[in-house]
């Protein structure tokens, strides 16, 4: 094994060796000098240097493999009838090679990188503003709230119809980013259309770091004492957030803490690690990850002092809960600290590391599996990848109790213990405590969704009146969610709207429905004003599997052998 591992380490070596040289030498010479089929041939050069120690460090045959590739871009290129840009063949085959391997890994192109990065890194540096493109214009739908536009003076509705002294109408939604973004300290002057004023307003705008967060949202739901947090993603400020929201519920009073992990995809292990350890009492295993070599091999403990080791704990997952929500879905289920509910969560337990190309690229490649505390492997069976995408392998009991996982036995499947004593098992997911399936929307609801009468009302909503309902609640997610209320007076520009756009308005079906109608509007609103995640609706209309889980509290509380 240590003679392997020195063989490892050769080998990328030398391989990050010659990727520095192919940077080198792309700094330094011009780039439209160098022709595609040259920076290619450098590269593949370049790895061949890595090859070259290939009898020191394996006995197969991938200098020769690489060699073979080589020869086949130059044929191509040579010789192919019509002409190939080598870089993209080069990439298609990256993609190729990682389609061959399991369905997380996978390549990174520049452009998505960068957008990836800056979600997971939970800022990025520009002037923060959500704008749409309507009639070739670009018009500010909000400022984020604390962001360098809102700091300028950039109202709702603004119309931006110059960047840095030049047109801006009819650019495409994806360029103005790139003129609108840039260093933080960096200025942009921008020129606005404002309702009521009749010449163009400058605004000078200071861009910043603009954060990008990971809690949505949370508060005290209404009539209750339990604190409610959804988690949209594990980004790099993800623990820091949460302690943040967790710390301020309990101070205004809630004594029960509600995670909500649904739509969340997953991120970075160590995040889900933190904030399942501030609710773990020291010494236990909250998760471990095993791969082919040993750096990819560790073992993750609770420490001493976790803020929430105490407080009643229930979790709501469902099916694109996956990866990071899992670690905590996980740890929190074998270590009876809480209860899940909801649904089988995706099945993900693979665990990637990524690795960053000269041209702005990169590749996430599997290199290690975690598994829970009692030794689970929550990953599905990925050899047919279609009914892997489509959610094929997991399991779905029947909506009820499942405190004991009577209805998850399966015969192939492993059987594990929690802490307390319960039976769980492998494969198949994070299975909940409590199986609460999503609700069901009625008819009349789904079709103002599926006509986007919701959407497009509240967006109109906020251009007309955006300022002054962030004006009259001070700026404040939670202020407005005590103070605002949907008028009849709005309910009847939604009707309008509605009767429209084709949808008939059933009295009889919006009189049933419409707390929730109400709620959704509200939601909504806030949802743009104050730049919470979609799935922040759905905590405000309180779906039945967030009632599920307050009701679950004293079960909770029981099974993590906490007083109440």
């Amino acid at each position: 094994m240590r003679l392997q591992r020195i063989k490892l380490v050769l080998y990328h070596e030398a391989t990050k060796l010659a990727m520095s040289i192919f940077y080198l030498i792309t700094r330094q010479i011009p780039m439209k000098k160098i022709a595609v089929s040259n920076i290619v041939l450098m590269i593949v050069m370049g790895l061949a240097v890595g090859f070259s120690l290939q009898p020191l460090i394996s006995e197969d045959d991938t200098g020769g493999q690489l060699k073979k590739f080589n020869d086949f871009l130059n044929l191509v290129k040579r010789n192919y009838l019509e002409e190939k840009d080598v870089s993209e063949l080069v990439e298609r085959s990256i993609i190729g090679m990682l389609g061959e391997l399991d369905p997380h890994s996978v390549y990174i192109s520049p452009t998505s990188k960068q957008k990836n990065d800056e979600e997971f890194r939970g800022n990025f540096e520009g002037i923060g503003v959500q704008f749409r493109v309507i009639n070739d214009t670009i018009t500010v739908i909000v400022p984020i709230i604390g962001g360098p536009s809102e700091k300028a003076g950039v109202l709702c509705n603004d119309k931006i119809v110059q960047i840095n002294g030049e047109s801006a109408i009819g650019l495409k939604q994806d360029e103005i980013p790139k003129k609108l973004k840039g260093a933080a300290g960096s200025l942009v002057e921008i020129g606005i259309k404002r309702e009521g004023e009749a010449n163009i307003v400058i605004v000078q705008v200071e861009r910043g770091r603009v954060p990008i967060l990971s809690v949505d949202g949370s508060f005290i739901v209404e009539g209750t004492d339990v604190g409610y947090i959804y988690v949209n993603r594990f980004a790099a400020t993800t623990y820091k957030e949460l302690l943040v929201s967790a710390r301020r519920l309990l101070a205004e009073g809630a004594k029960k803490l509600i995670i909500d992990l649904r739509w969340n995809g997953g991120g970075y292990l160590e995040q889900a690690y933190r904030i399942a350890d501030e609710f773990v009492p020291i010494g236990h295993k909250i998760v471990y990850r095993r791969g082919r070599f040993d750096q990819f091999n560790e073992d993750y403990y609770s420490t001493d002092g976790g803020e929430f080791e105490t407080v009643p704990l229930t979790v709501i997952i469902n099916a694109n809960s996956a990866s990071a929500s899992e670690i905590v879905a996980g740890a929190i289920q074998d270590l009876d600290r809480g209860l899940i509910i909801g649904e089988t969560s995706f099945g993900k337990g693979l665990v990637q590391q990524q690795y960053d190309l000269p041209d702005g690229s990169a590749f996430r490649l599997t290199t290690s599996k975690y598994y829970t505390p009692s030794g689970r492997l929550i990953q599905r069976d990925y050899k047919d990848k279609q009914k892997y995408y489509a959610l094929e392998g997991r399991i779905n009991p029947e909506e009820g109790e499942n405190l004991m996982h009577e209805h998850e036995e399966d015969s192939t499947r492993p059987v594990f213990r929690t802490a307390g004593g319960r039976t769980v098992y492998g494969g198949g997911g994070i299975v909940p405590d409590y199986v609460v399936k999503n609700d069901t929307v009625p008819a009349f609801r789904r079709s103002l969704i599926s006509q986007n009468v919701f959407g497009e009302f509240t967006e109109q909503y906020v251009l007309k009146h955006g300022n002054e309902a962030r004006s009259n609640a001070n700026r404040d997610l939670l202020v407005f969610m005590r103070d605002f209320a949907v008028t009849p007076e709005m309910i009847e520009d939604f009707r309008a709207m509605a009767e429209k756009k084709g949808v008939e308005w059933k009295i009889v079906a919006y009189t049933v429905d419409e707390k929730k109608i109400k709620l959704t509007i509200k939601a909504l609103i806030a949802n743009y004003i104050f730049n919470t995640g979609s799935t922040f609706v759905e905590a405000v209309i309180r779906t039945s599997q967030i009632e599920k889980a307050i009701e679950m509290f004293p079960e909770a509380a029981k099974i993590a052998r906490l007083e109440q």
